[in-house]
């Protein structure tokens, strides 16, 4: 027996029949196609299922789709805005911030948070931010370089237009 929900994803709003034991990271690449969404662990541990619900960064294997009625949803696939990456998807890129790309979408997700509250952070509070996504590849730096990259980047556009 399915439950209508409601949800803004990635900026499309629509209602969806789900399951009410669907994880919304199931929902999420099973049933919206949004496979940049990883699983990992599915047990709220390695990070490497977050996304922004109403613009905090969650472990979409921890909650089910049903408990995301009315939310808006950001994936990974949401943050580049007219074929334009984000800045900390561009950190990525220009810092090599990944390897095998598994944490990826949840290690950016993660940053896009951290410089919301934090434009400005230290290497220290950007290893905090990221605490709740784990990479077995990189050794972090570059990680941490990227997300540093991004903020000045977002400092330096923020300072030009204002």
């Amino acid at each position: 027996m399915g439950h209508k929900i409601q949800l803004t994803i990635n900026g499309n709003s629509a209602e969806y029949e789900v399951e009410p034991r669907m994880l919304l990271v199931h929902f999420l690449r099973d049933h919206v196609s949004l496979t940049g969404t990883h699983i990992g662990c599915e047990t709220g541990i390695c990070g490497a299922c977050t996304v922004l619900l109403n613009g905090e960064a969650i472990k979409s294997c921890m909650i089910f789709a049903v408990q995301a009625d009315g939310a808006e949803i950001i994936t990974i696939e949401g943050l580049a805005k007219d074929e334009k990456l984000h800045a900390v998807q561009e950190g990525f890129w220009e810092h090599h911030g990944l390897q095998c790309g598994y944490c990826t979408p949840g290690m950016i997700i993660s940053g896009v948070q951290l410089l919301k509250r934090n434009s400005d952070p230290s290497d220290e509070e950007i290893r905090h931010g990221l605490v709740g996504n784990l990479c077995r590849c990189t050794g972090y730096q570059h990680i941490v370089e990227a997300v540093r990259y991004a903020a000045k980047k977002t400092n330096e556009a923020a300072t030009k237009e204002g």
